[in-house]
């Protein structure tokens, strides 16, 4: 979506390839991931992605001289707030390809782990996020203001690849600055992750 005759060009064609060899089109609907009409999900997918890898801004595009290559604002910021959409699916889906793909690629013997890891994510300017919380940070040794994030990975002793994550919120609700939104399907995917977010 995004049409450029410089050397980005080359790097679109790679990007493209790369998401067709791993079937993201596929892995999208099996994460019920889909759009009912316009433009679809898959493409609205790689150009969020590509800006991403080529260190662009969502908002700046939008507003800048390249803005005719894309789509109404509308349709990026409804697809990023889809709560149906089970992204947690989609990233255990792609991490399987991905770490098959890998597999393929190294010795028999390579020693292969799953790594659990907790990291402490700060939003001290936040206010209005939803079940932001005072969470501890084991590192400094504080209650910051933010959420705790549990990531769930696969290496190889040389790559890691993030299989599963949850944004942890507090369980105690004196601890949480704000709770979940009143306008969200309690039957959505969104919510149910929400949910889990309080432990």
């Amino acid at each position: 979506m995004i049409y450029q005759n410089d050397k980005n060009e080359n790097t679109q064609n790679q990007f493209s390839n790369a998401l067709k060899e791993l079937q993201i089109g596929k892995l999208l609907r099996n994460s019920n991931i889909t759009k009912s009409c316009g433009v679809s999900a898959y493409e609205v997918f790689q150009f969020l992605l590509l800006l991403v890898f080529q260190g662009r801004n969502l908002f700046r595009f939008l507003n800048s001289k390249h803005k005719d290559q894309a789509v109404s604002k509308n349709t990026y910021y409804r697809f990023l707030n889809e709560t149906s959409y089970n992204w947690s699916r989609f990233l255990m889906l792609l991490a399987a390809k991905v770490t098959s793909r890998f597999d393929a690629l190294t010795r028999p013997e390579r020693i292969k782990v799953l790594v659990l890891d907790d990291s402490v994510v700060k939003r001290n300017r936040s206010k209005s996020v939803e079940l932001l919380a005072r969470v501890y940070d084991h590192v400094e040794h504080r209650f910051q203001k933010g959420f705790t994030l549990l990531t769930l990975g696969w290496s190889d002793g040389y790559s890691f690849i993030p299989v599963g994550f949850n944004l942890l919120s507090s369980a105690k609700k004196s601890n949480r600055y704000n709770e979940i939104s009143e306008n969200i399907d309690h039957r959505t995917n969104g919510y149910k992750f929400r949910k889990n977010q309080n432990i």
